[in-house]
């Protein structure tokens, strides 16, 4: 009767795991050496009967499992959470929710422990009336999407213009009236081309995510003027704010710039700390940061750009648009691998050209098809900027010179006022 009790004292501060345990017994095991003492022992050290070890081992050879089976843990989506927060944080409403969406429901019992354990962890039950403004944003947003990819449509219906599928086929869709920031000649009017079009859903994806594009191109091919047609018109709630990029910019010149461009109230604060709070309370509305030339950026004045976007009160959508804005970013990998879309403007295509330029002046609608490729492959390139040059120039000898006909040789004369000397 001694010897229990001695063993008892002997074993009283042996504690093994099971793991160390379970690979001691099976050694054993494997050189035929094991027995029911063995077992026991194991028991007395392991904290457990010589039943639950003999289990362990079974569990060992069949399925190679040393460590306990965990238990699938039950746990509440965001989306549950939402339900929530809108009940009030009433658990017998999200009961009847998880009810009437099927699937596996737990007890109300279980929804209970679940939503104790994880506020008792820290989870916070949001308010109802942010929980109802971040579905409206998020349902904005989706629309923002879907406008971006069936907009070009539903504006041609409303201005009476052909369907963007059509205009494809036979010829751009126009744009009438003056925009902000684009000098046309007299007469012009602005035409939504297929790149138009695809700078337009760019931008519509990326504010439906608050994220940002990168609008790149070689100089002259309308990147600008394509990203100001976009941002036209933006959805109720939604500012557009353009940011002038100086010459040799600095951070302390990025950020008056940013100040200047937000049109803040009172004077530049005299400190950086002061500045970048006023830029932060200004950029927790809805808005898109449109950064022209932003090929100039260094590297500082990008991580800048960055900060701001990624401020936590922030709910804006970044443009970045610029001849050489692509490489500029290159040089800050961190910034660049949250480009969500790379747009490229591209030239017009020898396809596009008469299309484009005869929706975009009345003027070319008299010169014959063959002519216009002509001009494209001896002048302009494919380059909308010199297109618009070239507009005015024969716009301005055909006002001033009497008889003056559209033909090669006046043509020939405006290539050399428009290119310059090699």
């Amino acid at each position: 009767m001694g010897e229990p009790g001695v063993w008892g004292e002997v074993t009283a501060g042996l504690r093994v795991s099971r793991p160390v345990l379970v690979a001691r017994l099976l050694e054993l095991d494997a050189a035929g050496v094991l027995t029911t003492a063995h077992v026991r022992a194991g028991g007395q050290v392991g904290g457990v009967t010589a039943r639950t070890v003999w289990r362990w081992l079974e569990a060992a050879r069949t399925e190679g499992r040393v460590e306990r089976r965990r238990r699938a843990r039950l746990e509440l989506s965001d989306q549950a959470w939402e339900v929530l927060a809108q009940a009030g944080g009433n658990v017998a409403v999200l009961h009847r929710n998880v009810k009437q969406a099927g699937g596996r429901v737990p007890s109300l019992a279980s929804l209970y422990r679940v939503v104790h354990r994880d506020l008792q962890a820290g989870r916070v039950l949001p308010d109802r009336a942010v929980v109802r403004r971040k579905r409206e944003e998020q349902q904005t947003r989706h629309a923002l999407a879907d406008l971006a990819l069936a907009g070009d449509a539903a504006k041609a219906t409303a201005r009476g213009l052909p369907h963007p599928a059509t205009a494809a086929a036979g010829g751009p869709a126009e744009e009438s009236g003056a925009l902000v920031g684009v000098a046309l000649p007299a007469g012009a009017q602005l035409v939504r081309t297929l790149s138009v079009r695809a700078v337009a859903e760019a931008v519509g994806q990326a504010m439906a995510v608050q994220g940002a594009v990168c609008v790149f191109g070689d100089p002259g091919r309308g990147k600008t003027v394509a990203v100001r047609m976009a941002l036209h018109e933006v959805p109720p709630g939604w500012k557009v704010t353009w940011v002038p990029v100086p010459v040799r910019p600095s951070v302390a010149g990025m950020r008056r710039a940013v100040f200047d461009a937000l049109g803040l109230p009172g004077r530049f604060p005299h400190t950086s700390a002061l500045a970048d709070a006023s830029v932060a309370g200004a950029l927790g509305e809805a808005r898109v940061l449109v950064v022209d030339e932003a090929q100039r950026l260094p590297v500082p004045c990008l991580e800048y750009l960055q900060s701001l976007w990624d401020h936590p009160d922030a709910r804006v959508t970044l443009v970045l648009v610029g001849a050489g804005s692509e490489r500029a970013l290159a040089r800050l990998p961190q910034l660049a691998s949250r480009i969500g879309a790379w747009q490229e403007v591209p030239r017009l295509t020898g396809a596009e050209v008469a299309a484009v330029v005869t929706g975009f002046h009345p003027l070319w609608r008299t010169v014959p098809a063959p002519d216009l490729t002509w001009i494209d492959r001896s002048c302009a390139h494919g380059t909308f900027r010199t297109w618009a040059a070239l507009t005015a120039h024969l716009q301005n000898a055909l006002l001033t010179t009497c008889d003056a006909s559209v033909d090669r040789a006046l043509l020939g004369r405006l290539f050399k006022r428009i290119a310059p000397p090699l």
